[in-house]
């Protein structure tokens, strides 16, 4: 399960990273085809860029709803709560053994 989120996850990046190569050819031509400025360029550019890093944003925030499925789904245990569940039975078992031998629950 998690290979399968991990190629996903990897997936989203290869395209943002296609789209900023995509961006700068479309800069390019945009140059040479209609004559912009290297200042209208760069501008362009960084509205491009900006709205990469919007998507990115929004990708990651629907991976991250995604997983909470999933793990809600398949009926696992969140680390967190694992983590917390696994102290309150140490403290339990420490408490036991503190009774000393033959004391029962």
């Amino acid at each position: 399960m998690i290979e399968l989120f991990e190629k996903v996850f990897l997936t989203g990046l290869g395209v943002m990273s296609l789209s900023q190569r995509k961006a700068e050819e479309c800069l390019t031509d945009l140059k040479e085809k209609y004559r912009v400025s290297e200042d209208e360029g760069k501008v362009i550019l960084e509205k491009i860029q900006t709205m990469a890093q919007d998507v990115k944003g929004r990708v990651c925030e629907m991976a991250d709803v995604e997983v909470k499925r999933a793990i809600e789904r398949f009926g696992l245990v969140p680390r967190e709560e694992y983590e917390e569940l696994k102290k309150r039975l140490e403290a339990l078992e420490a408490k036991q053994n503190a009774g000393g031998p033959g004391t029962e629950c």
